[in-house]
């Protein structure tokens, strides 16, 4: 009986030994390196008046955009690329068809981390618009101002960048080149976005180029990213700075209806010696997108981010 059980206690122990040691394997790390967030809007307005006594026009206007950040995180290392375009109309009886929002920004940013949170980084982006612009709002008939890639902003720099978490992105590049385009002939005479000749398609600067991204949870379902830059070219002028402000305001009515306020401010000497201000106000349709985890060290920061 004794020679019977001692292997039977040999072979329990050997097996409870093996699911010891497969409990206590180490665990694999299921995060994901690449995470997409992101936002698709159309938003629509319409007015319409039949013997109204206080009167108005009948108009009918919509805007359309994405907005998606794609992240790789792994280790130290950290690349973001960010995809803004927008563009919108409206048709007003009598007066016709306006644009009303039309952008295209576009821009990544690589990054070495060497202390927490701070990273060696460098990066490129790239401004501009969809169609033509005029000086009586989009009025063919009116002076053209702007056209696609006139202006074209390319900015190309190395610097840190600071990201304690997902909400907040601030980069520093003492050691930035941009480049003014202006693709348009029609557009391309001394005076125009900087330029100094007649005929000329562009306009280099080198500099320090700062950016922020800020993104502020008020309450719930209402969200704010602020995105703002200072530009000071060490080649000509560094005082006169080129300043620019960028505010979205979302509040959420449900898994896809939405409302956006977004507010636009730019200073910049090279275009005309006054604040440029841009505001919309849109109600309609929003899906997000979220794929992917970050690795942020405070995950809890993007939960007003997801559906």
């Amino acid at each position: 009986m004794k020679k019977t059980l001692l292997p039977l206690f040999l072979s329990l122990g050997i097996f409870t030994f093996s699911q010891e040691a497969k409990t206590e394997a180490p665990a694999v790390d299921t995060t994901k390196a690449w995470s997409i967030q992101g936002q698709n809007t159309l938003m629509l307005n319409q007015a319409a008046f039949s013997n109204w006594v206080g009167g108005g026009a009948n108009n009918v206007g919509w805007l359309a955009g994405v907005n998606y950040n794609l992240t790789y995180e792994k280790g130290k290392d950290l690349w973001e690329n960010i995809i803004i375009l927008g563009y919108g109309q409206n048709n007003t009886k009598g007066i016709g068809t306006r644009k009303t929002q039309d952008v295209i920004n576009l821009s990544t940013n690589y990054g070495r981390e060497f202390a927490k949170n701070w990273y060696i980084s460098g990066g490129a982006s790239l401004q501009t618009q969809f169609a033509a612009g005029y000086e009586d709002g989009n009025n063919p008939e009116a002076a053209k101002i702007s056209n696609f890639m006139a202006p074209g902003y390319f900015n190309v720099g190395a610097g840190v960048t600071y990201r304690p978490n997902d909400n907040l992105t601030v980069t520093l590049r003492p050691a930035n080149a941009r480049w003014t385009f202006v693709l348009d002939e029609d557009l391309q005479y001394a005076g125009t976005y900087g330029l100094k000749n007649d005929g000329d398609s562009s306009l280099f600067q080198f500099g320090f180029l700062g950016t922020a991204i800020y993104k502020l949870k008020i309450m719930e379902n209402i969200t704010l990213t602020n995105t703002g830059s200072v530009f000071s070219n060490y080649l000509d002028h560094p005082e006169r700075l080129v300043l620019s402000y960028s505010g979205i305001l979302n509040m959420k009515i449900n898994k896809f209806i939405s409302t956006n306020i977004t507010l636009d401010l730019l200073y910049d000497h090279n275009q005309i010696r006054r604040t440029q201000l841009k505001q919309t106000l849109g109600v309609g349709f929003a899906y997000n997108i979220e794929k992917g985890k970050k690795r942020s060290d405070n995950k809890n920061n993007q939960s007003w981010f997801k559906k």
